[in-house]
């Protein structure tokens, strides 16, 4: 029986939300507030979860379209490909590696990346881009682009604890001002991750924040060859730190995945694909949504133990963990 995938972690600005495709129903999405039980069984093969429990993904949905075939689900598998609200599933039904970090096939993966302004493969979006200043660190400062309407979704994917928007304007005004930044002031445009989570850990005050982020505006403002059709903003930094609950950290381990494991806990905070989790043992529990995509996942009991391993620094529970709550997995709404 084909089964719920999960999709992995989605924002917007009314905050995180698992988000959730079935090839028949289509995509649903569950939000995840702070305090919100969740508990789950990663499935490791087909006849595991044909039926979801109520509060997990969707038992019933509606209808899908005619003609979309129904496939086994055995694994973690290729989440395929998706622009705007249409999705493309993958052609060959891959899986993909446990430990990977994204959740397409190679093929899938260049497809997506045959078409994508993050790739530098579309040109021709009409829509106008933001130039942010985003900062995620000490020294961990990036400049990068956003579509407008996406309204700072996109700082909220990538884990930015402050920005600042720099300006707007068409999308190869914005890549210009992007690449100025770079070769001038040696702004990147990217970071490792981990460097990300380990600065989010014991971020300066917000005033400190803002401080840097209006230095560095100040210099990108006033430098020379900025695209004429880029209209200058002046610097209003935006802190996410309620929008995280960084207050709620540190954290004491990681959550590995792995078929037929079982993740349970409250959440706490989510900063990007970050979901912390608060275990029985009253540990804070990491579960990185990137390695959730692809996984089709069913609702454990509210008496389920936790199975899934605990990476370094915490140690594994000596104990099974028990569910915070009687709900598992939120019950979606539409997408």
């Amino acid at each position: 029986m084909t089964q719920w995938r999960c999709a992995g972690l989605r924002w917007d600005r009314s905050g995180p939300a698992l988000a959730w495709h079935h090839p028949v129903h289509g995509d649903r999405v569950s939000p995840l507030p702070p305090g919100h039980p969740l508990a789950f069984t990663v499935v490791s093969d087909a006849g595991a979860a044909a039926g979801p429990r109520t509060g997990a993904v969707p038992a019933t949905a509606p209808r899908g379209r005619r003609g979309e075939r129904e496939g086994a689900a055995t694994g973690r598998g290729c989440v395929g490909v998706r622009r705007g609200a249409r999705h493309t599933p993958c052609p060959d039904g891959a899986e993909v590696p446990v430990s990977a970090v994204s959740a397409r096939c190679p093929d899938c993966a260049r497809l997506d990346r045959s078409y994508s302004v993050a790739a530098d493969t579309r040109t021709d979006d009409p829509r106008p881009y933001d130039v942010y200043l985003a900062w995620f660190g000490p020294e961990l400062i990036k400049v990068g682009i956003t579509a407008s309407e996406r309204e700072g979704a996109r700082l909220l994917e990538q884990a930015a604890l402050s920005y600042t928007l720099l300006g707007r304007g068409p999308l190869m005004a914005a890549r210009r001002a992007e690449a100025v930044l770079g070769a001038a002031l040696g702004v990147p445009d990217r970071f490792p991750y981990a460097a990300k989570r380990a600065a989010r850990e014991a971020p300066p005050p917000q005033r400190e924040r803002a401080a840097q982020l209006a230095a560095l505006h100040a210099r990108a403002a006033a430098l020379g060859g900025l695209p004429e059709s880029l209209t200058l903003y002046p610097c209003a930094p935006v802190h996410h730190d309620a929008v995280f609950h960084l207050d709620r950290l540190p954290v004491h381990g990681v959550i590995r995945l792995g078929p037929g494991r079982t993740v349970a806990g409250r959440v706490e905070a989510a900063a990007g694909p970050d979901v912390y989790l608060t275990d029985s043992a009253g540990r804070t529990l990491l579960l990185d949504t990137r390695h959730l995509a692809g996984w089709p996942l069913a609702a454990a009991p509210a008496d389920a133990a936790t199975t899934a391993e605990v990476a370094a620094p915490a140690r594994e529970a000596a104990e099974p963990q028990t569910l915070f709550g009687s709900s598992a997995i939120p019950a979606p709404t539409d997408a």
